[in-house]
């Protein structure tokens, strides 16, 4: 009953894995990705994007942080990952899933999953790079256009020396709708010798079973659920995966949205950041609670990060 928090950009940042993981519930996190192109990133980099790097590799909560690297060039994917580990990073994890236009235009995330001798190569020469107790993994989606390649680029992932595989159960044409194939990730399960986690679509207690039950895997990885509904993981943990146990109640919510905003405001002062971050969270936690609705109505044509401190009781000095 392994839980992961997903990778995903431009939502699930340290501030967002920080407040996630302390709700509670959460194994294990993997940060946004760091993009590599043909040069060897700094450290600063690699601090920007996961700045749990510089606290044990873990949130506030102790939970554990993989860096996460995207990118098509296996000597320069060896070498930021060489220094993602020299860093404290617990584990590396390789982008074979995105699915952003711009992304794959630069050969980067799910196109990769046109050229399985390619996943190979990476995986291959990151496996080399990085010492032995530290874990390569990879995530991946059922393929580009359509899942002819599943299999085998599951399996290049794995015969390359992945020591876990993640398997968003969509092709990168589907995108994010439902319904994802749940019964795909089990035939991949099925396929390789490595442990497979399942990936897409969980955003209930139900969802959470009905995804074991289909994919047979042990451990599942939540994005959006999670952050749509930040105490999911904790339910599940709580009930373990079985019966039904209710959101907690949305009095119960604000602080957690409160601390979100103050970490924003601290980070991006008086510019647009901090409402731009809160009007993104609460378009999502709005899923779940009617609350957050309203507070987005509220919120949502407000530019000034003081008056909107001010709604919500907190003092910016």
């Amino acid at each position: 009953m392994k839980l992961v928090l997903a990778p995903m950009e431009g939502l699930v940042d340290d501030i967002m894995r920080d407040i996630l993981t302390r709700v509670g519930g959460i194994d294990l996190c993997v940060t946004e990705f760091v993009r590599v192109t043909h040069h060897l990133h700094s450290a600063r980099t690699f601090h920007r994007l996961a700045p749990e790097l510089l606290a044990g590799a873990q949130t506030r909560a102790g939970t554990p942080v993989r860096v996460q690297l995207l990118g098509s060039d296996p000597d320069s994917l060896a070498q930021n990952a060489q220094r993602a580990a020299e860093l404290g990073a617990p584990g590396v994890d390789l982008n074979f899933g995105c699915p952003a236009p711009t992304v794959n235009r630069h050969r980067g995330g799910a196109i990769l999953l046109t050229e399985p001798d390619v996943l190979f190569q990476i995986v291959s020469a990151v496996r080399a790079a990085v010492p032995a107790n530290i874990p390569v993994t990879a995530k991946m989606r059922l393929g580009y256009e359509d899942k002819t390649l599943a299999l085998t680029c599951a399996r290049a992932i794995a015969d390359a020396g992945a020591d876990e595989l993640t398997v968003h159960g969509r092709t990168k044409l589907e995108g994010y709708r439902p319904p994802a194939h749940w019964d795909w990730i089990a035939r991949i399960r099925e396929a390789v010798a490595i442990p497979v986690t399942a990936n897409g679509e969980v955003w209930t207690l139900e969802d959470y079973r009905q995804i074991r039950r289909d994919s047979g895997c042990d451990t599942v990885m939540i994005g959006r659920g999670l952050v749509a509904c930040p105490d999911l993981a904790w339910r599940i943990k709580q009930t373990g995966g079985e019966g039904e146990m209710p959101p907690m109640p949305w009095e119960e919510m604000m602080p957690w949205v409160r601390d979100f905003y103050q970490q924003c405001m601290e980070r991006g002062g008086v510019s647009r950041y901090p409402a731009s971050r809160l009007k993104q969270w609460l378009g999502q936690l709005k899923r779940t609670w009617p609350e957050a609705g309203e507070w987005f109505d509220r919120v949502r044509r407000e530019e000034n990060p003081l008056t909107i401190a001010g709604w919500l009781g907190i003092d910016p000095h």
